[in-house]
């Protein structure tokens, strides 16, 4: 089989059976643990279950393509990094799955909650968030988010640049009220990831240089702002990381520049939120650290830096990102095609299409993620196949799975499972070739629930006014 150049075989590699860390499994019908929520079982009959209920049942129910979040797990995997950073501030990533119940999940397991728009904003406040528990983060905060913000008492916005400082103190001045601020800076810190979401070099969007100055000024000017409550630095090296040798660096200027500012200017920061970003297993190869592990490691490297700056330890914030949302989630397909194209002589790949795609996950498309997948609804006594899981949309870059073993005997009507996908599916779904955005539906104990319904073609065609949506949804 070959590794594909998306403008067809006369760009292939070399010939190669499958990706160096995919094994042939012994028994196909296998699942990998590590892969899946907790509460993902097969039965005798093959069918997958999550929080009790067979995903025939809500395929049946509910259709496909649908996301399906294994609510037991969610509440785990909070209360886990809530337990093992005790003393911390942990906030859960908004921006990767986020509903008004879900909202009420993470406001129950204690935790605080990041948003990255007004609209997020809305949605968390609307679940029922303390807002003196929300962050408000984004490079570009508009007026209007930075004072839906102000007005309703967030517990600290994340400046991004000279330009929303200014921004952000008139509109307090405006209301006579203090904004809690922290600056985010970039460290100057290549996470090893992929480079859209590698945010500490120097060369991106976010935060503020230590290198440069500019986060110097920042904290100045913030702290020279009577309308500005400066609380701490922020830092954020990336996302799907998996060891902390990466944060020893932006530790250790982050707390420089702490020190820099009290030996200038007397001021001491009290807070610093050191971003996280921790990675998740979504294939067999990755290797996710577990949070009593990182804790231990993240505080050892804060207590060090602090003792060799002699400075006190601040109090610290951690953002664990998709490690919370990713792990709980699987997506659900029905199979249209099967299709065996020979990509060069001899060489044969079988394309498994299915009823959604780059739509509702773009991250293989975007990133090259790699994903895993399994047949859901029953048991195969057939061999392991090498398969690419694809969508429906007119791209060939329309990718979901690229390279993964299902059973020889894979036919239109089978449904396939994805695991890992709870974070950043639903989140940065689109309509591309005019798709429906899938549901995200929570299952706990045997009970289906919705957490936001699957959008419809009247949904779609509310939008255009050169459509009668009425005429074509009756």
């Amino acid at each position: 089989m070959t590794h594909m150049h998306v403008a067809g075989s006369i760009h292939a590699d070399t010939l190669t059976p499958a990706p160096k860390w995919l094994q042939v499994p012994a028994d196909v019908n296998a699942l990998e643990a590590k892969l899946w929520s907790r509460t993902v079982t097969r039965g005798a009959d093959g069918v997958l279950q999550v929080g009790g209920v067979p995903v025939t049942e809500i395929a049946e129910r509910y259709g496909t393509p649908a996301y399906v979040i294994d609510e037991l797990d969610f509440r785990e995997r909070a209360r886990a990094y809530a337990e093992a950073f005790a003393g911390w501030d942990v906030y859960y990533a908004g921006k990767s799955l986020l509903a008004a119940g879900l909202v009420r999940w993470v406001a129950e397991e204690g935790l605080c909650l990041d948003v990255c728009s007004g609209n997020e904003l809305v949605v968390a406040l609307a679940g029922g968030m303390d807002p003196a528990k929300i962050g408000l983060h984004g490079n570009n905060k508009s007026r209007a988010e930075l004072e839906l913000a102000v007005e309703h008492g967030v517990g600290r916005i994340i400046v991004d640049s000279l330009t929303e400082i200014d921004r952000l103190a008139e509109i307090c001045a405006e209301h006579q009220t203090r904004a809690k601020v922290l600056v985010r800076v970039t460290a100057g810190v290549e996470a090893h990831t992929h480079e859209y979401i590698a945010t500490a070099h120097e060369d991106q969007k976010f935060g503020l240089s230590i290198v440069g100055g500019q986060a110097l000024e920042a904290l100045r000017r913030c702290a020279d702002n009577p309308h500005l409550d400066l609380r701490g630095i922020h830092s954020h090296i990336g996302s799907q990381i998996f060891e902390t040798a990466g944060f020893e660096v932006a530790i250790r200027r982050t707390l420089e520049l702490q020190k820099q500012l009290a030996d200038e200017t007397g001021v001491v920061l009290p807070e610093l939120d050191l971003g996280g970003g921790f990675g998740i297993a979504y294939i067999s190869a990755d290797t996710p650290r577990s949070p009593d592990y990182l804790a231990g490691a993240l505080q050892s490297l804060v207590a060090r830096e602090c003792r060799g700056l002699e400075i006190e330890v601040p109090h610290l914030s951690i953002e664990p990102g998709r490690a919370i949302s990713g792990p709980p989630g699987m997506a659900l397909y029905t199979v249209g095609t099967v299709k065996m194209v020979e990509v060069s002589e001899g060489a044969w790949r079988c394309y498994v299409s299915v009823d959604g795609g780059m739509s509702d996950n773009i991250r293989p498309a975007l990133y090259g993620s790699e994903y895993s997948a399994t047949v859901a609804d029953r048991r195969s006594e057939a061999g392991p196949m090498l398969c690419r899981v694809v969508g429906k949309h007119c791209e060939s870059g329309d990718i979901l799975v690229r390279d993964e073993f299902l059973p020889a005997d894979i036919a239109p009507g089978d449904l396939i499972a994805v695991p890992a996908a709870g974070a950043y599916s639903r989140s940065m779904a689109s309509n591309y070739n005019h798709a429906l955005r899938p549901p995200v539906l929570s299952v706990r104990e045997g009970e289906v629930g919705t957490l936001i319904r699957r959008e419809s073609l009247a949904d779609l065609l509310s939008l255009d006014p050169g459509v009668d949506a009425a005429e074509w949804t009756r």
